[in-house]
């Protein structure tokens, strides 16, 4: 290509920028090919623009020749470059574009992997957003020649080897588009054969939607997956279709093909990711569904498709019912989009429900990556609350760890005389097992569900009830006991100046003292009033808002044990006796410990050894 050299300017990369080169450019990627997947990515995204321009901005963009990819490689000169001729870029746009990271936290990510020795994943490159600089993995320098689509707009040329700053020069461009070119490293130089080339387009980049080719041969199969019957889809075709789209190096979990006509018309392909990605829950923008209208790409990633607790699922839905020209602002009002959405989100969950009934195995590995956002839809999405109530499992406390139990799935084995469904949440199985409020319900055989993930802070006490079956914690002070446990807990006088002395003792910490209906072995617990929040709700209160303030608990007393018989014997001799003040504040404190929320306090330990002291006299 002739060039008209002008004034070359010279820019430095930020400096996070050059940390990030680095790490591309001298630490180890499972599979360098990668490269190409990426650079095919970002033509594909500037020839959808392209396309998009053409039929929103009337006479701006010429549509007379294919919009395609091309590709050319030279074995013996160990060259390499592909070109599209898609919307190409001003200088503003290079400076902008190509030179900047896309998520923050980025490069201290990449450090840490490289920190524990790990390889890194060549579906992050993808993930980051710094795909195009994943070509400096097989060269040293790299040109880009560029002319945007606008009018009177100049051609330039990029130029880089991708330490630490790069040049921006005009050029005579005589077409719109983008050409990349470089020579391969020694160690990367049969990315210049043809067999290797079109090997990795196989893989990686088989069903780009528009034509890519090789030395003039076309060698993908530019094919709109999703307008094929049901039928005919095979997994295979789906996995490279769903690999191609979300840069997955794993197939997807399962996939959900539709094509509805009536009230609306559209087709989708949806597909369920076998793992959540490292940051799932912290990240807002990952892309889940693009739309496409008459095949041709309209967004992205549309949020408008389904809601934010759904998120997790990844395809295309393609729809006639909208125009062409449709902008960001036209999708969100349209009751076309109200319906596709209405329809998708009950497809979905239908889909899963249907893994529930029918596939516990699968279903099971979906949950444990994504109800986490699953559960979030409860407070969201009232029309579809009851869908996604059936859709909820949770560990028990009768079952192996790990097995998972729906709520009809419990209500099913209660026992006759049963009224709640009660659960008990917290940090770790294990810590909840050892729990003293669930002594009673073990020793009657009662189920109780186990809630270790921290949304279910939020999300299991706003069911309420299930099946006519109000749900409780069993952390609350009104538990109801079996019919036959409820036998009379009238305080004899011995007991009733114990507990009074309690109360006493403990006034500015507790709102009141208690003999316990529930406890077996242990000989004090704390419980929630009625009306209080749940205890891990409190913690995660905390954790939002410094100031906040914990509501006083009540301790419940159990009077068959031991050590509160051998104190109340002491309260009979000697009532002033100081060892059943130290022994009652370190009862009560010992459930704070054990409840998670005693805070740091040398005279739990030093009071402790001064019991140990007199014991042992």
């Amino acid at each position: 290509m002739a060039k008209e050299k002008k004034t070359v300017h010279s820019y430095e990369y930020k400096a996070e920028m050059k940390q990030l080169l680095n790490l591309i450019i001298h630490s180890l990627y499972t599979h360098r090919e990668v490269f190409l997947r990426e650079l095919i990515s970002n033509a594909c995204d500037a020839l959808n623009k392209v396309r998009f321009a053409a039929l929103t901005q009337e006479g701006l963009v010429k549509n007379e020749e294919e919009l395609k990819i091309t590709i050319e490689v030279d074995s013996k000169n160990k060259t390499f470059s592909i070109e599209d001729n898609g919307i190409g870029m001003t200088e503003e746009d290079l400076v902008a574009n190509i030179g900047t990271v896309a998520r923050s936290g980025t490069l201290d990510f990449l450090n840490q992997i490289k920190e524990q020795g790990k390889s890194f994943d060549e579906n992050l490159i993808g993930q980051f957003g710094v795909g195009f600089y994943s070509v400096f993995m097989v060269t040293d320098e790299v040109t880009i020649e560029t002319k945007s689509y606008l009018p009177e707009s100049k051609g330039y040329l990029w130029k880089s080897s991708g330490e630490g700053t790069y040049t921006i020069e005009e050029i005579a461009k005589p077409n719109r588009g983008t050409k990349i070119s470089f020579k391969l490293k020694e160690d990367a130089a049969d990315y210049a054969q043809e067999y290797k080339v079109r090997e990795v387009i196989n893989k990686y980049s088989n069903y780009a939607e528009f034509p890519v080719y090789l030395k003039k041969e076309k060698v993908n199969q530019v094919l709109a997956l999703w307008h094929k019957p049901t039928s005919d889809i095979t997994a295979d075709e789906a996995n490279q279709f769903y690999k191609f789209l979300t840069n997955d190096n794993s197939d997807c979990l399962g996939y959900l093909h539709l094509s509805l006509e009536g009230s609306v018309n559209f087709k989708a392909l949806i597909f369920v990711p076998q793992k959540a990605p490292y940051d799932f829950l912290r990240v807002q923008n990952d892309s889940s569904l693009h739309l496409y209208s008459n095949k041709i790409l309209i967004q992205n990633d549309c949020k408008d498709l389904l809601p934010e607790y759904l998120r997790f699922v990844k395809g295309v839905v393609d729809t006639t019912d909208l125009p062409l020209n449709v902008s960001r602002e036209v999708t969100q009002n349209s009751p076309v989009m109200s319906k596709i959405s209405s329809i998708l989100v009950t497809k979905i969950l239908n889909f899963l429900s249907s893994w529930a009934d029918n596939d516990k195995d699968k279903y099971n590995t979906f949950y444990k990556n994504f109800s986490a956002l699953l559960k979030t839809g409860l407070n969201f999405d009232f029309v579809n609350r009851d869908k996604i109530i059936e859709l909820l499992r949770f560990e028990t406390s009768l079952d192996q760890p790990g097995q998972l139990v729906s709520l009809k799935e419990y209500v099913s084995t209660m026992k006759t005389d049963q009224k709640a469904i009660y659960y008990l949440s917290g940090d770790q199985r294990d810590v909840l097992e050892s729990n003293p409020n669930l002594e009673y319900f073990r020793k009657k055989n009662i189920s109780v569900f186990l809630l270790t993930d921290p949304v279910d802070v939020f999300t299991f006490p706003s069911i309420h009830e299930y099946d006519k079956k109000e749900i409780k914690s069993i952390d609350k002070a009104d538990i109801d006991l079996m019919p036959e446990d409820k036998i009379s807990l009238n305080e004899d006088n011995l007991s009733k100046s114990l507990i009074d002395t309690f109360r006493e003792i403990l006034k500015a910490d507790v709102s009141d003292v208690v003999v316990s209906k529930r406890l077996v072995d242990s000989a004090v617990t704390l419980v929630s009033g009625k009306d209080s929040m749940d205890p891990q709700m409190e913690k995660m209160m905390k954790i939002m808002n410094k100031e906040f303030t914990s509501s006083k608990r009540i301790l419940e007393v159990n009077l068959d044990h031991q050590l509160i018989k051998n104190l109340a014997a002491i309260h009979i001799a000697d009532k002033n006796s100081p060892v059943i003040g130290k022994c009652l504040r370190q009862l009560y404190e010992g459930a704070l410990f054990i409840d998670g929320n005693l805070k740091p306090n040398p005279d739990f330990v030093k009071r402790m050894t001064e019991i140990m002291v007199d014991a042992t006299k």
